[in-house]
């Protein structure tokens, strides 16, 4: 069972931004930029290729719907997308906020208190539709 499915069931924190009966999306405790959202499908499945073309497509729009959300809630000048699957053998797909190309590599980290996640998830969570 990966990370990702654990916090999905609630055995471990985290900071759920929007959910549905085969989505579920969070934002990344370790991000490039205040918003980072991880978005994965609730059937672990280690690399995006290996997802059928169903359950692709469908991340593929619940991310859409999931971006336009942190773009409502956090100033930037786009949401970047990023699919690697490297760190957690379970599909998911990275929603940065960025800036500038830079805002996309995995190098710099931001820190956020628990108090700062929770406010940040909710207002995402708001903005979900």
């Amino acid at each position: 069972m990966s990370i990702f499915t654990r916090i999905i069931q609630g055995k471990i924190p985290g900071y759920k931004v929007a959910e549905n009966e085969e989505y579920f999306a969070f934002l990344d405790i370790r991000p490039n930029a205040k918003g980072h959202t991880l978005v994965v499908p609730k059937k672990e499945a280690d690399k995006i290729f290996d997802l059928d073309m169903n359950t692709y497509t469908g991340l593929m729009q619940f991310s859409y719907r999931v971006a336009k959300a942190i773009e409502k809630t956090v100033s930037c000048k786009r949401v970047g997308m990023s699919v690697v699957g490297l760190e957690v053998p379970h599909t998911h797909v990275h929603l940065i906020p960025i800036n500038q190309m830079a805002d996309m590599q995995f190098v710099k980290k931001e820190t956020f208190s628990h108090e700062e996640f929770t406010a940040l998830a909710n207002a995402i969570s708001e903005n979900f539709v």
